[in-house]
């Protein structure tokens, strides 16, 4: 199989070759482990992207604050300042430029990106060389209640969603246009599939209830994906924390597949509800326990686990690496190592 037919298999369901392989490229990683995590990857190449060594690099000396730790504050293209204080980690926004509903209101969001231009010529061009080298291309389409909150705070933004004002209504509607042409883009660059992500759950429940969900996400997140279902792509979706009871409300609206956080489910559970909802999975091993704290072993087995409880070799679900800040190097490589053993690398 190529990349594309195994993670087309995967993605709905269907027997693999081998179990497919998705990395992002966590900058804190080849701060923390330098080159060797280069060496590590390139013996398992991924099936999303083009493999592709990375420079290690660290804080610039202007990042170190007086008592020498590290220290940023960088504005993004929505105005929101964010501050930085694990390097190569995202950060949390410093403040909120959006205070009240009258500044909800009158909120203009950055332009949208367009489907011309150099830009766009140079988006599709790498789109094509991920096509022709037989790689799955992904794109990213954003999210919505990430940045609502990013902008106005989540305080704010869940009262006012409870009581339905108009000037929240208007900002989830201007941010999903925002997505939307971003979702636009990848359909007229090639992309087999779009991404998109939104933290709607804790360690044990979600955020908001259901209902609240249904009432103010749901119906926009179906006009959003709509493109894309009538175009053929998959539609892939993130999001930390339990969300369980609007699994299957995503399956509804188009999403092909997820990337739970899985220590907030029961693996068993999980599992069985998204082979029968048929929604594909991304396995993302534990980072807040076994990659950070547990032994190389430890991590053996957990991966060996999620091959056998998501029955992985039958389709539905691939593994997601990424190398968060304070992994130890023994378990990245028991990580990589593993699932290199069960490709039969």
């Amino acid at each position: 199989m190529t990349s594309y037919e195994r993670v087309k298999n995967a993605m709905h369901y269907r027997p693999v070759d081998k179990v497919p392989v998705q990395y992002y490229y966590c900058p804190v990683g080849y701060y923390e482990h330098g080159d060797k995590l280069n060496d590590l990857y390139a013996a398992l190449p991924g099936d999303f992207d083009h493999f592709r060594r990375v420079t290690p690099r660290g804080p610039s000396p202007e990042e170190i604050d007086a008592a020498g730790n590290y220290h940023a504050i960088r504005a993004d293209d929505w105005g929101v300042p964010w501050e930085y204080r694990i390097f190569g980690i995202t950060g949390i926004p410093q403040r909120h430029i959006l205070t009240c509903p009258e500044d909800v209101e009158n909120f203009k969001t950055p332009p949208h990106v367009l489907c011309e231009g150099p830009e766009f010529e140079s988006y599709k061009a790498y789109v094509a060389s991920l096509k022709a080298a037989g790689l799955y291309a992904q794109g990213n389409c954003g999210n919505l209640y990430e940045r609502i909150i990013s902008l106005y705070g989540d305080e704010n933004a869940l009262c006012d969603i409870a009581m339905d004002e108009p000037g929240i209504n208007a900002l989830a509607d201007a941010i999903v246009e925002y997505d939307a042409a971003a979702l636009r883009r990848a359909i007229a660059a090639g992309c087999d599939g779009v991404s998109f992500g939104d933290d709607y759950g804790t360690q044990n429940t979600m955020l908001m209830s259901p209902d609240m969900w249904r009432r103010f996400f749901k119906p926009r997140l179906k006009r959003l994906f709509a493109p894309a279902v009538a175009a053929g792509l998959d539609i892939h979706f993130h999001s930390c924390g339990m969300v369980r009871p609007i699994l299957e409300d995503l399956a509804e609206i188009g999403v092909t597949s997820v990337w739970p956080q899985l220590p907030a489910y029961d693996m068993q559970d999980l599992a069985g509800l998204c082979r029968s909802l048929g929604l594909a999975v991304a396995i993302h091993t534990d980072r807040a326990v076994t990659m950070t704290s547990g032994t190389p072993q430890q991590v053996r087995d957990l991966v060996l686990r999620e091959y056998d409880t998501f029955k992985m070799q039958d389709g539905g679900s691939w593994f997601y690496i990424e190398a968060d800040n304070g992994f130890p190097f023994e378990n990245l490589e028991a990580l990589v190592n593993t699932v290199r053993e069960l490709r039969g690398e």
